[in-house]
């Protein structure tokens, strides 16, 4: 997906792309739940604006996770392809 300035994606939609989760309702749920930021702004809204640069963070089990958004996705492909969608920055931490 080409990204434009004004291009954006729901988060918990991307986060399904990003194989974060098996199923969209379960990425929505654990944003819900909360532990979730965008740009260091706490989030518990699903439908949350995504855009290409944002950074997310965001705990999952017992890791804090730091990720700056590469691309939009279009689908929900192989874990190779997913992995593309992100910039983990929370490999130094």
């Amino acid at each position: 997906m080409t990204a434009t300035p004004e291009s954006w994606e729901r988060l918990d939609v991307w986060l399904w792309y990003a194989r974060v989760a098996k199923t969209r309702s379960l990425c929505a749920r654990a944003v819900q739940d909360g532990g979730f930021r965008l740009n260091r702004q706490p989030t518990d809204k699903p439908h949350a604006k995504l855009r290409v640069g944002d950074v997310l963070t965001y705990t999952w089990g017992s890791e804090v996770r730091v990720w700056r958004v590469a691309e939009l996705g279009n689908r929900r492909g192989p874990a190779d392809e997913a992995r593309t969608l992100y910039e983990d920055l929370s490999l130094g931490l």
